[in-house]
C-alpha cells in the first residue's frame, strides 16, 4: 500500500526510506553469509537474501524517484553508505583465514542486521 500511495501520489510524502535501506543492508549481509566463501550448504539462505536485496532496492529506487531534492540526497548517501559497509564487511570478513571463525563473525554481523532492520521503524 506505501508504494501505490507513493507512486499515485508522485510523493513520498512523509515516509522515510530508513527502513527500506536497513532491509538492503540486512538482505546483501545475509546474502554473503550464504555464499560458500562463508558458509557450507547454505545456498538457500544466499538465494532468499538476494532476492530480498532486488525487492529492497527497487523499493529504494522507487522512493529515490518520486522523493523531494533532500529526501532524495539523503537516501543517495545511505545507499552509497550500505554498499561501502559491505565491501568493508566482505573485505574484512575474506582476512580471517579460519572459515569457522569466519562464518561465526559474518554469523554475528548478520544477526545485528537482522536486529537493526526491525529496529529501523523505531527511529522514524
Amino acid at each position: 500500500p506505501t508504494f501505490k500511495r507513493i507512486i499515485r501520489n508522485q510523493s513520498t510524502e512523509n515516509f522515510s526510506g530508513l527502513p527500506y535501506i536497513y532491509a538492503l543492508l540486512n538482505c546483501l549481509i545475509c546474502t554473503w553469509y550464504g555464499t560458500p566463501l562463508v558458509s557450507h550448504d547454505n545456498v538457500p539462505v544466499m538465494t532468499v537474501n538476494s532476492i530480498g536485496a532486488v525487492f529492497q532496492i527497487t523499493y529504494i529506487v522507487t522512493f529515490i524517484v518520486y522523493a523531494d531534492k533532500e529526501k532524495k540526497m539523503r537516501m543517495l548517501g545511505m545507499l552509497l553508505g550500505v554498499f561501502g559497509l559491505l565491501a568493508i564487511i566482505v573485505a574484512g570478513s575474506l582476512q580471517i583465514a579460519d572459515r569457522a571463525t569466519r562464518w561465526i563473525f559474518v554469523g554475528f554481523l548478520s544477526c545485528a542486521s537482522l536486529i537493526s532492520m526491525f529496529a529501523s521503524p523505531l527511529f522514524i
